[in-house]
């Protein structure tokens, strides 16, 4: 049985409380994805309830130039033996397209992680066209398990300083002090 969240107008758009879309402390098995269109990494939560990269997964094609890519240039456009120029396909962005092509990936990645239960709970965060064609992806079984999201990119910031943005799912890490008498 699937409760309603609570939900808030935010200049004329409806969005989902972060507060309250899920319970901190139930979750013992979260896996947190943190991506954009060329990279992803995939956190666990320590014991401490320090969060750590588990793995990561780089595109093949994140630092290419759109050059090395290849062309999508359509076939000739002009003749030389008439004076009729002929309509140009639209342009397409490889490195977007490939973008989407590496959040699919990730989504079969999820997929497998779900059939193989490395996961209860799932939390997304990712910019949101990435999130959209990741979510997209996903199988029945795997969506259920998404618990939250969060429309950022961070995948550059370091573990250590992700906490206040999953703070709606991840409690703040209890450091042990060292010093002793």
């Amino acid at each position: 049985m699937r409760t309603a969240t609570p939900r808030r107008r935010i200049g004329g758009l409806e969005q989902q409380s972060p507060e309250s879309t899920a319970p901190m402390a139930r979750h013992r098995n979260l896996l947190i994805l943190i991506a954009d269109g060329e990279h992803a990494r995939f956190l666990r939560v320590a014991p401490d309830g320090a969060l750590y990269t588990e793995s990561s997964v780089d595109s093949l094609s994140a630092h290419q130039r759109s050059a090395d890519l290849g062309t999508d240039h359509p076939g000739a456009a002009f003749h030389s033996d008439a004076s009729v120029h002929h309509a140009f396909a639209p342009r397409h962005d490889l490195h977007t397209a490939n973008k989407l092509d590496f959040a699919k990936l990730i989504g079969d990645q999820l997929n497998g992680a779900a059939e193989r239960h490395d996961f209860d709970a799932l939390v997304l965060v990712a910019p949101p066209h990435v999130q959209a064609a990741i979510r997209a992806r996903l199988a029945r079984n795997a969506e259920a398990m998404v618990i939250g999201g969060l429309g950022k990119d961070l995948v550059k910031t370091p573990d250590d300083a992700l906490q206040p943005h999953l703070a709606a799912w991840v409690r703040p890490a209890r450091r042990r002090d060292r010093a002793g008498p």
